[in-house]
């Protein structure tokens, strides 16, 4: 074949291919924001890796065996679950023993709280701004946007291979890939800033929706910032800085106060959690 044709047929097909991976892109809005999504991935196929992460992170975990810190976290917890409207979901909440500022959920609502993370919340309102952030990762479905994007990627680079003739099949499952490299599942994936903006965006209304006063998520970002002594610039990170998210919340704030307003049950900030 002529070089140049076989050249103008790459980028024909890899064009082609990535029209029609982009044509998806209008199946799917985030909650909240709008924004659009491109998955690829079946949601039952995410929530069934899900389960089965969250299984294999506590056998590799301990579980808090603090009886009312764990009572707490689980009522907070079944009080946004509700205020999601997924009651399809098979809620879980944990208290992992644990120094580490972290917490997750995983698709299916799967939700770990680690126990160094609640000196930062210090209330109820405060473990719900975390709660909420992490669970609306998973209600945007987030895992599978990036699981989507991976697939998208890998498709149209291996037309272009297969039409150059350099094709070489890839044996590492792309489920795996987008989980985390290293890992089975990759449970503690990080998410980009975008989405971690939109989590935040999302968590506000959802917190605010269970009945807790949101004006507690610029607090919580500001007093995590000052505990971790933050100093990396945010041009840097996946993430967007904690001084950023304080300030991006504050600007959604009366929108969030209004939604609050139309709680059913009110809690404001809750009790302290070490009180």
């Amino acid at each position: 074949m002529n070089p140049n044709r076989r050249e103008i047929l790459i980028k024909a097909s890899v064009f082609g291919a990535a029209a029609c991976i982009s044509g998806v892109c209008g199946c799917r809005t985030a909650p909240v924001t709008g924004r659009r999504q491109l998955i690829l991935v079946p949601e039952g196929q995410e929530i069934q890796l899900g389960a089965q992460a969250f299984e294999e992170t506590l056998t590799t975990e301990t579980v808090s065996q603090n009886k009312p810190l764990s009572d707490l976290v689980n009522k907070v917890g079944q009080r946004i679950a509700q205020a999601s409207g997924r009651s399809d979901y098979q809620w879980d909440f944990k208290l992992i023993a644990s120094d580490t500022q972290n917490a997750f959920c995983l698709p299916g609502g799967k939700v770990a709280i680690y126990e160094g993370i609640l000196p930062v919340c210090q209330t109820e309102g405060g473990l719900a701004v975390v709660m909420s952030h992490e669970i609306a990762h998973a209600l945007a479905r987030h895992g599978g946007e990036r699981m989507s994007h991976t697939m998208a990627s890998d498709g149209i680079k291996k037309v272009a291979e297969k039409l150059a003739g350099t094709y070489v099949p890839d044996k590492s499952a792309l489920l795996m890939q987008a989980y985390g490299v290293g890992t089975k599942y990759g449970v503690l994936l990080p998410y980009n800033r975008r989405q971690e903006s939109e989590a935040d965006r999302i968590g506000v209304d959802l917190m605010a929706k269970a009945g807790y006063d949101p004006s507690a998520a610029p607090a919580f970002w500001s007093r995590f910032g000052a505990a971790k002594g933050e100093t990396q610039a945010e041009f840097f990170s996946t993430h967007p800085s904690d001084q950023r998210r304080s300030q991006d919340l504050m600007s959604v704030m009366d929108d969030a106060l209004s939604v609050y307003q139309q709680a059913p049950v009110k809690y404001g900030q809750g009790v302290g959690l070490f009180s």
